[in-house]
């Protein structure tokens, strides 16, 4: 079984990467699709516009806004279906979480992990 990981797209990718799915509702500025290397880029599966532009990375609101996009995630249909995807690519390799996020601790790929492992 993989290991389920998070990089930011503006790191090179790696064959240790195993499947790479972009997690952003927003491209990422400045990323070619050849530099992403991209196996899939599920939109639906992000953060909703509101709760992004009110999160704005702000390390003190991360709290609350784990709170909003875990309830996001549980009433997100096509949620259960990336769940299901990620799941299937584990059995077979790696599966890295991809976003564009300066902040490494406090974005929306460490909240989804989390979910997903769950």
């Amino acid at each position: 079984m993989g290991q389920l990981q998070i990089k930011r797209a503006y790191t090179a990718a790696a064959p240790s990467d195993g499947t790479r799915l972009l997690v952003d509702r927003i491209w990422p500025r400045g990323v070619s699709k050849e530099k992403a290397a991209l196996t899939d880029w599920d939109k639906n599966i992000a953060p909703s516009t509101e709760l992004r532009q009110w999160f704005v990375h702000d390390p003190v609101k991360f709290p609350e806004f784990t709170k909003r996009y875990l309830a996001e995630l549980n009433q997100n249909p096509a949620a259960a279906q990336f769940k299901q995807q990620v799941q299937t690519a584990l059995k077979t390799g790696n599966v890295t979480l991809i976003y564009g996020a300066k902040d490494t601790t406090h974005n929306q790929a460490v909240v989804l992990q989390q979910w997903l492992q769950k």
